[in-house]
């Protein structure tokens, strides 16, 4: 079943993972250096922890899906309705591989639609080589509201 997910920047996981393991009455799902998640039955929600320092603001939303083939379809969608996308990726993000494309909002919220694959040793594509994780820099003006493009995303997961 599809489930919404919500990545939060955190100023400190340890305390973040044991507020959300209270909150949603559930234990952490996966847990890495500066990455936990969640995968929370009710309500229906991928809650995404990621440690820096920007903590208490959201690093960006997303889609899980169940295939490679919901996250084309997606795309597709999209595409057709005018909102400019990423495209469709193969990617290796918060200790995951993905099947992935990514929008921004009016206000530039990234959005990712994924399903994940498999799992990964490493936070980041190590080819990407700058750090950055999944998120992609803006997609472009169509989704972008007030003549306003956003700005580059560093979201992940």
């Amino acid at each position: 079943m599809p489930r919404v997910q919500l990545a939060l920047n955190v100023s400190d996981l340890d305390e973040a993972v044991e507020f959300y393991s209270k909150l949603f009455a559930t234990e952490v799902n996966k847990r890495r250096p500066g990455y936990a998640n969640f995968a929370i039955a009710d309500p229906p929600l991928k809650l995404v922890l990621i440690e820096g320092d920007d903590g208490g603001t959201l690093n960006h939303l997303g889609v899980e899906v169940e295939s490679a083939d919901q996250v084309v379809d997606a795309e597709r969608r999209l595409s057709a309705d005018g909102v400019a996308t990423t495209g469709v990726d193969d990617t290796t993000c918060c200790y995951a591989l993905k099947t992935e494309t990514w929008v921004n909002d009016p206000d530039g919220a990234p959005w990712e639609w994924y399903v994940k694959t498999g799992d990964a040793d490493q936070m980041t594509n190590s080819v990407d080589g700058d750090g950055q994780c999944c998120a992609p820099v803006a997609v472009g003006s169509s989704v972008a509201s007030g003549g306003a493009e956003p700005g580059p995303t560093t979201g992940c997961c």
